[in-house]
């Protein structure tokens, strides 16, 4: 295995559209959404460790889930895990790390990975890695792993690329935020548009530079520790400055700025999995149409439904169609699937009525 290939892996996010169980205490990514006996950090870094040393791959998560980390990925190394003491979004983090990881090996490729998606097919995902992290050995370039459009969808960003390259590798020509349905009618119909999945790859020269150029005052702040890190002294110094650190994406921070940006169109299948919804597409159905995770159930009249209970309870459900049903805890969601995208304001409606505990 490359000693060279690192991967940072994103654990920090709260997953607020997956109430009632994924809450600031517990966030999704430390949950088994789909049922596998797997929670989604624990299939991230297994699907990573196929392609990189288990000692390179890095996990930034807040401080907050700390020890929920090293509960479930109890062979990660104390060095491994990169505390975020205030969340600034995903630049100033991605950042820290690469110049942390620079400063452990100068020829670092590296690949930062959501932790909370689904993939399917995960021989073409290492074959797509290698893919770029080949082209990222050779060229500077930041690279990103697009997804082929199956629809208009409203809910992702954009990458349009040049639709003139004969190579699997393309120059990106811009981002596009997430379209209204004509619009994404209109990306799908010109055929060099596909969905920005928020996985990246470069080496660690090409990003620290990128930084350097497009973003210097946050470069300041975490150049300044470049002595203590892989030290400990460290820990103080990123508490120290962690929080003077603009709230900015990667995003915006470099992506939409340089002008070495490539796009790999993706051979796999995947899912953000960043709603119920999106969960319940990705889950096996019975001949209503009806999905269950942990439950055993008995429906009558009912389809399209996405069931989700403590392992093992039985749920009986009549006349109900195309609702979400989530028992967790002290908490039961009974929420019609087309309206989902209103649990986050309902998260704060429960919070303000019944106490912050409660999300």
């Amino acid at each position: 295995m490359n000693k060279n290939y690192y991967a940072i892996l994103m654990a920090g996010g709260v997953g607020s559209r997956f109430w009632p169980v994924s809450t600031q205490e517990f966030p999704k990514q430390f949950h088994d959404m789909l049922g596998t006996g797997d929670t989604l950090i624990q299939k991230t870094f297994n699907r990573l460790s196929n392609i990189i040393p288990n000692e390179n791959i890095f996990i930034l998560t807040n401080a907050r889930y700390k020890e929920l980390v090293f509960k479930q990925l109890p062979n990660v190394m104390q060095r491994q895990v990169l505390l975020e003491p205030a969340m600034r979004n995903t630049a100033p983090c991605i950042l820290y790390a690469a110049l942390k990881i620079q400063k452990e090996n100068p020829n670092a490729l590296m690949i930062v990975a959501p932790s909370d998606h689904w993939i399917e097919n995960e021989q073409a995902f290492a074959e797509n890695v290698k893919e770029a992290f080949d082209f990222c050995e050779q060229k500077d370039a930041l690279m990103t792993l697009g997804i082929q459009p199956t629809f208009p969808n409203t809910g992702y960003g954009y990458i349009e690329y040049d639709k003139t390259a004969v190579t699997p590798i393309k120059p990106v020509q811009q981002f596009r935020e997430k379209p209204d349905y004509e619009t994404a009618k209109s990306f799908l119909a010109q055929g060099n548009f596909i969905w920005n999945a928020g996985i990246f790859m470069w080496s660690a020269k090409s990003v620290i530079s990128a930084f350097r150029i497009n973003q210097p005052n946050l470069y300041a702040i975490f150049e300044s520790g470049v002595e203590v890190y892989n030290t400990d002294k460290e820990e103080a110094f990123i508490e120290e400055n962690y929080s003077k650190s603009e709230n900015i994406s990667v995003d915006y921070a470099i992506m939409e700025k340089s002008e070495n940006v490539f796009v790999l169109p993706a051979t796999f299948d995947w899912n953000d999995l960043g709603t119920w919804g999106s969960l319940y597409d990705k889950l096996n159905k019975d001949n209503d149409h009806n999905a269950f995770v942990n439950a055993r159930a008995l429906t009558e009249s009912a389809s399209g439904n996405l069931i989700r209970t403590a392992n093992d309870k039985i749920v009986v459900i009549d006349g109900l169609k195309d609702y979400i049903v989530v028992d967790d805890n002290e908490v039961l969601l009974i929420f019609p699937k087309a309206k989902e995208q209103n649990i986050k304001q309902i998260l704060q409606k429960v919070k303000s009525k019944f106490g912050e505990h409660y999300g």
